[in-house]
């Protein structure tokens, strides 16, 4: 017989969370027509809801938009169509970088986005998203879901009036496009670049005039000269966005982002009137959101890259020096942050404590077993 993985788990915790509601509807009904009686609670657990989910992306890009959208689906369906969230792409209900205000004053119910867009508020919010040098997806996984990383976010985001939940994930990102080579540091100087969160704080370090500019509004920048190079995700989303029409040279890999968390974000105030059945439901749907976003890019990454080599793109390493130089930058900017933000050296230190202990497993078992595996893949094709 087949072991159960946690996704067949997952499923079979949304069957009877589905199966409940179901069920507390037809108890409903039954004690209506029998007697004139007060509601019975589990009849009061699955009322009529319907939210607007306000995405910071566009619906072009349908892996990282469709996220949002399978929490809704999820949610419906869980739900018998009791609970229905609507999802909007970015600029229809407010613009991609203004989510977390809307959700924070109650315009919309919830928003689908990537927290390290709003470092302009506060630095501590890469954590909820990605940090440089930072964790793959795994360890992120693992920190958010059972090494107390929600534990330390959720103070922090109550102070914004927010409910995060992780909702989908890139995985290990690209280092982005760019116009010229970059062969040593002192090619950074003077570059604007569109780059995300944190790491753009990082690249002014080294001389990067950094441009915070939203997914749909990239592809103009870069080709008028308003940036030098940019960023977004990986293959399949570049593709989409022509990036290889306006900049020949693609380099690797994203430091800034060994993966991206995506979150959703609830109203704390809405949040805090669902019934707790509905509460299980979205968590349920934004689990399931995560391992369909991360398939989704691992089985569409790699067909797309190999289109655009085909089509001309120069695929480049990040050279060793502006690594090194990079990875010294950030762990400083770490240290002056933490300095003066108590908000993030809380967070900060118990995410790097995190850290090391998977960093020190991750070299033993993960990193020992890829290391091989891709070198003897290497030599047998060689051979071929």
């Amino acid at each position: 017989m087949r072991a159960r993985n946690a996704f067949d788990l997952g499923k079979e915790k949304s069957e009877m969370i589905r199966r409940q509601l179901l069920t507390g509807s037809a108890a409903f009904g039954t004690v209506a027509a029998t007697a004139t009686l007060s509601v019975p609670a589990i009849a009061q657990s699955a009322p009529e809801i319907r939210w607007r989910l306000a995405s910071s992306f566009p619906r072009s890009l349908d892996t990282i938009w469709g996220a949002g959208e399978h929490v809704a689906k999820r949610v419906a369906a869980l739900t018998d169509n009791k609970f229905q969230i609507r999802a909007f792409p970015a600029g229809e209900l407010v613009p991609g970088l203004q989510v977390a205000d809307a959700v924070q004053n109650g315009t919309v119910e919830c928003a689908h986005t990537a927290s390290y867009y709003f470092v302009g508020k506060d630095p501590t919010f890469a954590f909820d998203g990605a940090v440089p040098f930072g964790l793959n997806m795994r360890q992120t996984n693992a920190w958010l879901q059972q090494g107390g990383g929600r534990d330390v976010l959720r103070e922090f985001f109550a102070g914004y009036n927010i409910v995060s939940i992780p909702a989908g994930n890139t995985g290990a990102q690209m280092g982005g496009w760019f116009r010229k080579e970059v062969k040593t540091v002192a090619d950074l100087n003077g570059l604007k670049m569109r780059i995300g969160g944190f790491a753009g704080n990082v690249m002014q370090k080294l001389g990067v005039v950094p441009q915070q500019i939203a997914g749909g509004d990239i592809y103009p920048a870069l080709e008028k000269g308003t940036v030098d190079a940019a960023e977004w995700i990986g293959p399949y989303d570049d593709e989409k966005l022509g990036f290889n029409r306006v900049a020949p040279f693609y380099y690797f890999p994203g430091w800034w982002e060994g993966c991206l968390n995506l979150s959703l974000y609830i109203n704390k105030a809405k949040y805090d009137e669902l019934p707790a059945l509905y509460r299980e439901v979205l968590e349920s749907a934004c689990r399931d959101a995560t391992i369909e976003t991360m398939a989704k890019y691992d089985v569409q990454n790699p067909a797309a890259l190999r289109r655009l080599i085909a089509a001309g793109t120069q695929l480049r390493p990040f050279p060793r020096e502006v690594m090194a130089a990079s990875y010294k930058a950030a762990f400083e900017l770490y240290d002056e942050t933490a300095a003066k933000n108590e908000k993030f050296k809380t967070i900060y230190e118990q995410w790097r404590t995190f850290r090391d202990e998977q960093y020190g497993w991750f070299r033993v078992a993960e990193n020992s077993f890829d290391q091989f595996v891709y070198a003897m893949y290497a030599q047998e094709a060689q051979r071929r």
